[in-house]
């Protein structure tokens, strides 16, 4: 019999912790249930770049309206984008639709059970294509995100820093994956990095690894990861302009497909640069709302002055009109929501 190293020690406390820790989540298969590989997929690409406690509630009402691959791929992308609405990186919600086409189309409506076809997908990179194989085909692949990295990073006590630690880091995790359990190693190695090995005040003391962790014993663990000093986020101004009809309707139009907050509804925006660009949908007796309306996208941050007028005469408009009462409908992303509620406080 082979003899067992360090890593499969490691694996092995890691499962005896997490057969008695593990978080219930709406999209997790409960133990000795088999998972459903569409909600894998579908939590794994609405927890890209957001928390879990913001995505457990649209989650829900994705599975309660379309409860299988086939139809979502059925659904109209206006509709995918109106429930995405407040998620943010527009981008995951015209990619889950394509997906969900090409799972159906080309798939038969089965999703691929390994790394390299799932990778092919829109919208699934290295981790999305790991996660999905390990959870929900017990492939033995690794799936690394940000809670993966700093666990590993504090356990080998890596002073490289992110991201030239993220090839390093992937070794060390491929080559701790176990044989047997690979899947509840990837959501262990998850839950570990969200419940104990926090970005601040990690838990030694409950840790399943504090006895092995190389950075609790050097004292460093709280200082890790290290990064990479980031730039300057730059800042950039723009106006936005809310146009009522006679009888209260509010003009929207939808954003090109491609780029920042594509396919999204929006209140019509001039260009976003150093100093703002006026650029009104249509002659009126434009006027400034109090304040201004700030967002912080990835790479930059965004002040826009709101402008408001009334439609007096007709005019052709790029747009259509919408009631009041029927915006929190639209696919409004949270930039054009919080410009809706600066206009209604004002």
């Amino acid at each position: 019999m082979a003899e067992r190293g360090p890593e499969n020690e490691a694996a092995a406390a890691l499962l005896r912790w997490y057969d008695g820790a593990r978080r219930v989540l709406p999209w997790r298969a409960l133990p000795g249930e088999v998972a459903d590989p569409y909600r894998v997929w579908l939590s794994e690409i609405m927890l890209q770049q957001t928390t879990v406690a913001v995505v457990g509630d649209y989650f829900r009402r994705f599975v309660a309206r379309w409860p299988t691959v086939e139809a979502l791929a059925a659904a109209p992308l206006a509709a995918v984008l109106q429930e995405w609405a407040g998620l943010g990186y527009y981008a995951r919600a015209r990619n889950l639709h394509s997906c969900a086409h090409e799972v159906a189309n080309r798939y038969n409506s089965q999703f691929p059970d390994n790394y390299v076809q799932l990778k092919e997908l829109p919208g699934i990179g290295a981790y999305t294509a790991g996660a999905i194989a390990a959870i929900a085909f017990n492939r033995r692949e690794v799936a690394v995100d940000g809670n993966v990295e700093r666990v590993l990073i504090r356990y080998y006590n890596m002073a490289t820093p992110l991201p030239d630690a993220k090839p390093e880091v992937r070794s060390r995790a491929q080559a701790m994956v176990p044989q047997d359990r690979p899947g509840d190693f990837a959501q262990a190695l998850m839950d570990l990095g969200a419940t104990i090995c926090t970005p601040r005040s990690p838990r030694c003391p409950q840790c399943p690894w504090g006895s092995a962790c190389a950075a609790r014993a050097a004292g460093t663990a709280a200082d890790l990861p290290r990064r990479r000093p980031r730039p300057a986020r730059p800042t950039r101004h723009g106006f936005v302009y809310w146009l009522e009809r006679q009888d209260g309707a509010v003009l929207v139009r939808q954003r090109p497909a491609r780029g920042l907050l594509g396919g999204m509804t929006e209140f019509p925006t001039g260009p976003w640069g150093e100093t703002p660009v006026a650029a009104p949908p249509v002659p009126a007796r434009w006027r400034d709302v109090p304040g201004t309306v700030e967002h912080t996208f990835t790479h930059f941050h965004l002040i826009l002055q709101v402008r408001r007028a009334r439609l007096t005469k007709p005019a052709k408009i790029d747009g259509r009109f919408v009631a009041p009462d029927r915006l929190d409908d639209e696919a409004l992303p949270s930039l054009m929501r919080k410009v809706m509620a600066r206009v209604l406080a004002g």
